[in-house]
């Protein structure tokens, strides 16, 4: 049966009489929505993730070198910052994990998406700060502190770009839609 034929609106649900409450025309109930909310919230998880893995995990080997024993005290409190933010940022991003196990099959799965997000935000804030203290520490070490500050800041404003500035100008140019 078309759309038309049940009497319903184009993004009715035709098999099952549940009216679609979005705009952007998708057939799909709430808890659809939440479902597939869901598996692309844990698809980007997986990305970003394995990149604060595999950045914690260089971070934490540093303290074994003999280098390190010639780190200053500005330099030590940097990784050390480092590392605490790597943890955190790992955290943050497993916590999602964990709130998936604690509540599945408690129908609670919208609320769940929402909080996911909330903590892959928190997640990736801490991996960009762990990426510049990562970053000063290593060009530190490299070269003078001027130009290894310059450079942290410059690729520091381009997460920031990137990361946060021109996804709100795609959702501000969306929500005009």
């Amino acid at each position: 049966m078309s759309i038309a034929e049940s009497g319903g609106r184009p993004g009715d649900h035709a098999r099952d009489g549940r009216a679609d409450d979005r705009k952007d025309g998708r057939d799909e109930t709430r808890e659809e929505r939440a479902d597939r909310r869901w598996h692309e919230t844990v698809q980007e998880v997986r990305v970003v993730q394995t990149g604060a893995q595999i950045l914690f995990g260089f971070l934490l080997s540093v303290v074994f070198t003999s280098r390190f024993a010639e780190l200053g005290d500005f330099d030590r409190g940097l990784y050390v910052a480092a590392v605490v933010l790597g943890a955190l940022s790992t955290g943050a991003l497993i916590s999602i994990v964990a709130c998936h196990l604690a509540v599945s099959g408690r129908r609670v799965k919208p609320q769940l998406v929402q909080t996911a997000g909330v903590m892959v935000a928190v997640g990736m804030g801490l991996l960009a700060c762990t990426v510049g203290c990562s970053l000063l520490l290593l060009l530190r070490v490299a070269i003078d502190d001027t130009a290894a500050a310059v450079i942290t800041a410059v690729v520091a404003g381009l997460i920031l770009l990137c990361w946060v500035v021109l996804p709100v100008l795609m959702r501000a140019q969306g929500d005009g839609d």
